[in-house]
């Protein structure tokens, strides 16, 4: 699974990359997706730490009310991805990104 590059694409990036808090991304976010994109993207998060924390495929789907299809993917991510999920899993364990 590779994303291809583009100049788009980086400027995206590089626009979420000069966010200072969780206030200004929600900001941003709010401008730039559906909150249902928004709530679809944190889903995948959870279901990804679950999943990650050993929990089972029902057990996700119980917690963050994510489909099978959902958590399949995000299970393929975790095992065959590019480790942009266990990236920031363990930054998220060790504290970071936590400013309010």
């Amino acid at each position: 699974m590779s994303m291809n590059r583009d100049r788009q694409t980086d400027e995206l990036f590089r626009s979420i990359l000069s966010l200072e808090s969780v206030e200004e991304c929600y900001r941003y976010f709010e401008d730039l997706c559906t909150m249902k994109e928004i709530r679809d993207l944190g889903q995948r998060l959870e279901v990804a730490r679950l999943l990650d924390e050993g929990c089972s495929y029902m057990q996700a789907g119980e917690a963050t009310g994510a489909s099978s299809a959902t958590i399949g993917r995000v299970k393929r991510c975790l095992n065959y991805g590019s480790g942009g999920y266990r990236l920031i899993l363990n930054r998220m364990r060790k504290g970071g990104g936590t400013d309010a």
